[in-house]
């Protein structure tokens, strides 16, 4: 019975037991409820029906409930209850004071992304951010299966129609332990690497795919030495020695100012691309994460990390700065 009781049972029945318990009075709860006390009636009839159980009885105070008829009344309560609640929040929600954000990044923006989380949270306290990290193939995936509210990467997927919000540009620069016999060398030609061992992110990473562009174009063929998921694993096996490796400038800015690496003045690079926010057009946005896409176009900038102190300027860069 009570699973049939929670299968068919309306919130017109329930307030028409709640005015009832609160008049007494099929004719007083009919005003309140703006319904005919036939409607009224029939409501309860059928609340009655489907509990299998009396729940109310007349007295000379007027119409009371019965235990079960008080147990329903609980029911009704805390439906109203959580109506109200969930009423409540669509409301912040349409203010974009509140609700939920799901975002995906990529794994080379880690280091930067939970600073843009928090200068937004700072202006919506109230809303709930849910952050997931991968490669460019899982972020990938995670929007073509609506996962996400949007993704911050670089080069938006080709299979997908997607709205795109610049953020800002992407140096990327080759390392190497402070001790390599080119890092204090200028204009290196990239031939001159060709007999160096790269340490690479896995196969599906962004970074690795632009990586091997550069040695197509430049027409070399280095040793690729061990593949990592982790750009921390490749910075710290750069420190050891193992090789040297092309990677964003945005994950090494702390190691370059502890002179733990450097960064090769290879000609050419850095190589700028672009970070990013990324929203399937089809994606149906709630008010909170259209805001912090909002907030991103407008100030994400300022959340990347200072670099232009740090990698040194190809000739040909210093030219047109000077111009």
């Amino acid at each position: 019975m009570a699973g049939r009781l929670l299968r068919e049972v309306t919130i017109r029945q329930l307030r028409a037991l709640a005015a009832v318990q609160k008049h007494r009075s099929v004719t007083a709860a009919s005003k309140q409820l703006y319904l005919t006390q036939p409607a009224v009636t029939l409501q309860l009839r059928n609340l009655q029906a489907v509990a299998g159980l009396p729940l109310i009885q007349r007295t000379g105070d007027g119409m009371l409930l019965t235990d079960a008829g008080r147990e329903v009344l609980a029911l009704a309560e805390r439906i109203e209850a959580a109506i109200t609640d969930c009423g409540t929040t669509l409301e912040m929600m349409a203010g974009k004071t509140a609700g939920r954000i799901s975002i995906g990044a990529v794994s080379t923006a880690k280091y930067f992304v939970p600073f843009m989380i928090s200068g937004f949270s700072k202006l919506y306290p109230n809303v709930e951010i849910t952050l997931s990290i991968g490669n460019r193939q899982e972020v990938g995936e995670a929007l073509r299966g609506y996962d996400l509210d949007f993704a911050i990467m670089g080069r938006p997927p080709a299979d997908i129609d997607m709205n795109v919000h610049l953020i800002g540009d992407h140096p990327h620069v080759i390392i190497a332990p402070t001790a390599h016999r080119l890092a204090r060398n200028s204009r290196i030609a990239p031939r001159e690497l060709a007999g160096e061992t790269f340490l690479t992110r896995e196969p599906g990473s962004g970074t690795r795919g632009l990586m091997e562009q550069l040695f197509e174009k430049s027409g070399i063929r280095p040793r690729i030495g061990l593949a990592m998921s982790s750009n921390e694993t490749i910075k710290q096996a750069v420190i050891a020695g193992l090789g040297i490796a092309f990677i964003s400038a945005h994950t090494v800015a702390t190691e370059l100012d502890e002179r733990r690496l450097v960064t090769l003045d290879v000609d050419g690079l850095p190589i700028v691309r672009q970070w990013f926010a990324l929203a399937r057009k089809d994606k149906v946005l709630l008010p909170p994460a259209q805001a912090m896409l909002d907030f991103l176009s407008a100030k994400g900038k300022q959340f990347l990390p200072r670099t232009h102190r740090r990698i040194r300027l190809t000739r040909s860069s210093v030219r047109s700065r000077r111009g």
